[in-house]
């Protein structure tokens, strides 16, 4: 499995940027996805996560920081998951990765239980 996140870039505060998060593989659809940040110095933290559509019928996860904000979504027919994220924050700034949830496990904050991660996309956002 393969995860290849995009869309980041260079904004500023109160501007929109859509990350994308495409993987291989035919099963995708089945498993949950999530999306992390990190900042040089801290650690990886948790943004949101998509549920597969079986499981509890695709139920969204968000941390309170950019609760109302961002939205995701996914599209399995393209293997995608989708990161909207709207009225960006200077503290917004971060690595952004996605992963795959492992299955295993039932806390979709804690990054180990997600087995295959992406690249991650700079996300930048200016005062």
């Amino acid at each position: 499995v393969q995860l290849q996140a995009c869309g980041g870039g260079l904004v500023q505060a109160g501007d929109s940027l859509r990350l994308s998060c495409a993987a291989s593989g035919r099963t995708f659809s089945m498993y949950a996805v999530g999306w992390f940040r990190q900042v040089p110095g801290k650690e990886r933290e948790f943004v949101s996560t998509i549920n597969w559509n079986n499981w509890s019928g695709g139920r969204t996860y968000y941390a309170d920081s950019v609760k109302g904000r961002f939205t995701i979504a996914r599209d399995n027919a393209k293997n995608t998951v989708y990161l909207q994220m709207n009225s960006l924050k200077p503290e917004d700034t971060a690595v952004y990765y996605c992963a795959r949830h492992s299955g295993l496990g039932s806390d979709h904050t804690d990054l180990d239980e997600y087995d295959f991660w992406g690249q991650g996309t700079q996300v930048t956002v200016s005062s």
